[in-house]
């Protein structure tokens, strides 16, 4: 359904050792800063970027916004999870496990990057 993702951070090297960490965790290969300054990950034909705002404003993360990753385990997802507070990012919600929302039976993790930007790690177990 999509072909990108941008995501706002007022400092991009921060972002790459977070973004790397954690994207490297479930298989996605490093980061590139191109050549306008974005961070820029290409993975399965999917294109995820983090750039400074381009009206020169600070960054800010979307209140009630949160962009999740698809992992293939729970263990993945720890890994992810892991990976995210080792390099500046921040523990939210419950700690990570098994859900039962109505969908099935779901492992998730969530975190803030340093940006503030709310991310979730999900694993579908059993779909209903």
């Amino acid at each position: 359904m999509f072909s990108h993702v941008v995501l706002g951070a007022n400092d991009i090297a921060q972002a790459k050792r977070f973004y790397d960490a954690i994207l490297g965790a479930i298989g996605v290969p490093e980061g590139v800063v191109d050549p306008l300054g974005r961070l820029v990950y290409s993975h399965k034909g999917g294109r995820f970027l983090i750039t400074r705002p381009l009206n020169g404003e600070p960054a800010t993360h979307a209140n009630g916004g949160t962009l999740g990753f698809a992992v293939g385990s729970p263990e993945q997802a720890d890994a992810w999870y892991a990976a995210g507070l080792a390099h500046g990012g921040m523990a939210i919600e419950d700690p990570p496990g098994y859900r039962h929302p109505p969908v099935g039976k779901v492992y998730l993790a969530y975190l803030r990057d340093p940006a503030g930007n709310k991310l979730c790690a999900r694993h579908l177990v059993e779909a209903n």
